[in-house]
């Protein structure tokens, strides 16, 4: 093996200072530099195109009336499709600070959960009613102010899932991993860029791509505005869709579902599949995936040099500003001066009950006044029968989708046919087969309590199949394992992530004696006592260790991205850094025994 003398030691890493002159180095523009600039001006020509038809003037008496031709559909469609990324574009910003107050802080969790599942449980119509005349008011004489009002309401179909993706993620980040971030004295700014959201990118980003499917679930309403006598249009598919159905104009619908058909393929190809092949690298696993996720944009930005030398300085400087250590005002004067913290939790609690008994007051006073005990127990009634049909379809839907997902999670080139189909009907929405059932339910005379019912469930049978077809999974890698090396081991540890019951049954069928899952999910599959045995917290421990050795390697000494190329060079490359992480362990352990020792003669 050919070693090459290293470069230098900076900040427990070697970086190597050799030059690489080769002619793939200094490059001269392919045409994949010229498919990559094309694309990106197609779509920052497009994006510019969308937004400048969100300025123009607006009288509500006097709005652009909607065509059904065909030929306005792909304008129509353009101005959709950045309302839901702009509505997607905020419930990332909503998400970063929502759900990382909820996480850290134990007495903003015990409000902001419950009200996030609050809002989550409230119809899109409910935030309409208000909405819209606010932000008509905003702007007045300007179509910006119902556009906001329609990126508003797209927003309350996205924000919420993504919130608690995230959420959830930082809440199960392993302790060990949390350490070995402090131990490098990152401060919490550094910490919420360099462990938690890459901790937490890839469950975000398929969240993502649910949350951008329920998007177009309601982009009639969002679209197609009517609050008391206030009539508006916007420009866009869910506008056109509402006047087919209006007009009984099915072939119109069909252009639509052609139209966003099309839509939801582009985006997919252009912005998500991207997302998740380059999410995939942050994902914190002690094994390979059976099938990476691969992206030809991705690919293709990554072979183009001009995108290269043009995207370097931007990911250098974002990568200073994630490394930034930003001091939090206030922080010395709150370590110098605090109560303690019984005092603290006993106001805030004594807060949290009067607000609450302040709150449910004025409901009662104002529903008294206005609502009777019949009104009462028919919305109660009412919501018990949508209760029982939707648990009735959760359990026909999980009867169908968990055998489907266990046989696809079980074949890996299955999975590579089939997650891509799924994806797109998953972005598929359902409210476009309403016209189409209804339809059919007038010309065969079917009763609609019976035919309605299962498209409640339209969108909800696809976290079903994910989340199976993940957990699955586990067991071709353990099987490929055992193939490959003609060994069973005794114990295997997995992530709750991407974990079912199902998958630890199968994996236990092939002779393990542990298989233990970490997490609170781990803590629910597995017995209470095999949980605290010895040999599951063992398991526990040594994956949670592997994972702190994994982090520091990739932040602390660049495991994660290699200078050199070729095989026996990157091979040499990892040597080095390998030995740069045992002299740096070396040198840690003596200075603490020489301060013990230190300490120990001042005490003397």
């Amino acid at each position: 093996m050919a070693v090459h003398h290293a470069g230098i030691f900076s900040s427990g890493a070697i970086r190597d200072r050799r030059v690489d002159k080769s002619a793939h180095a200094v490059g001269i523009p392919g045409w994949q530099d010229l498919a990559a600039i094309l694309l990106v001006l197609g779509v920052v020509i497009l994006v510019g195109v969308g937004a400048r038809e969100m300025v123009a003037p607006f009288v509500v008496g006097r709005q652009t009336e909607i065509s059904l031709s065909p030929l306005a559909l792909p304008l129509y469609t353009l101005s959709t499709i950045m309302r839901m990324l702009a509505a997607l574009v905020a419930s990332l910003f909503f998400t970063f600070t929502y759900a990382t107050a909820a996480a850290r802080s134990r007495r903003a969790e015990v409000v902001l959960i419950p009200i996030l599942d609050v809002l989550q449980s409230v119809p899109i119509l409910g935030y309409l009613s208000f909405t819209v005349l606010f932000f008509v008011s905003l702007f007045p004489g300007n179509v910006l102010g119902p556009e906001l009002a329609a990126i508003f309401a797209i927003f309350t179909s996205q924000a919420w899932n993504m919130a608690f993706s995230f959420y959830e993620s930082l809440r199960t980040i392993p302790t060990d991993l949390d350490e070995a971030s402090r131990s490098f004295r990152s401060s919490a700014w550094q910490r919420f860029w360099r462990l938690e959201v890459p901790f937490a990118m890839p469950g975000l980003v398929w969240n993502m791509m649910m949350s951008m499917s329920g998007g177009w679930f309601f982009v009639v309403a969002s679209e197609a505005i009517s609050v008391g006598d206030l009539q508006i249009a916007l420009p866009g598919v869910g506008s056109y869709v509402a006047r087919a159905i209006q007009e009984r104009d099915l072939v119109a619908v069909g252009w639509a579902i052609l139209g966003m058909t099309i839509a939801i393929l582009l985006y997919d190809q252009l912005l998500f599949r991207p997302m998740v092949a380059w999410a995939e690298k942050f994902r914190f696993e002690q094994t390979a995936a059976q099938i990476a996720p691969r992206s030809w944009v991705l690919d293709l930005f990554r072979r183009s040099l001009l995108l290269r030398r043009i995207g370097e300085p931007i990911r250098e400087g974002l990568q200073e500003v994630a490394r930034a250590r930003f001091a939090l005002p206030g922080k010395a004067l709150t370590k110098s001066w605090s109560l303690p913290a019984g005092v603290v939790d006993f106001v805030w609690h004594g807060l949290l009950i009067a607000g609450i008994g302040y709150i449910a007051w004025e409901v009662v006073r104002l529903a008294g006044s206005k609502l009777s005990w019949s009104d009462f127990w028919t919305a109660v009634s009412n919501g018990g029968l949508t209760l029982l049909r939707v648990m009735i379809l959760v359990l026909l839907a999980s009867l169908v989708w968990v055998p489907i997902g266990v046989a696809v999670g079980l074949r890996p080139k299955l999975t590579e046919w089939v997650q891509p189909i799924a994806q797109f009907l998953a972005a598929f929405p359902a409210n476009l087969l309403f016209p189409v059932t209804v339809f059919l339910i007038v010309r065969f005379s079917l009763s609609p309590g019976i035919c309605l019912t299962p498209l409640m469930i339209l969108g909800t049978q696809w976290y079903i199949l994910f989340n199976v077809i993940a957990g699955a999974s586990v067991f071709p890698n353990v099987k490929e394992r055992i193939t490959n090396t003609g060994i069973i081991p005794s114990t295997a540890s997995a992530d709750d992530g991407y974990s079912t019951q199902q998958g630890r049954d199968e994996v236990l069928g092939l002779g393990l004696k542990v298989v233990s899952i970490s997490g609170a999910k781990g803590k629910k599959i597995i017995e209470p006592q095999q949980w605290k045995s010895e040999p599951y917290r063992q398991a526990r421990a040594d994956r949670s260790a592997m994972e702190s050795l994994v982090f520091t390697l990739k932040e602390g000494f660049e495991f994660g991205q290699m200078l050199r190329r070729t095989h026996n060079n990157v091979l040499a490359e990892m040597l080095e850094k390998v030995l740069a992480y045992n002299i740096s362990q070396i040198i840690r352990v003596r200075n603490k025994l020489s301060e013990r020792e230190e300490t120990q003669r001042a005490a003397a």
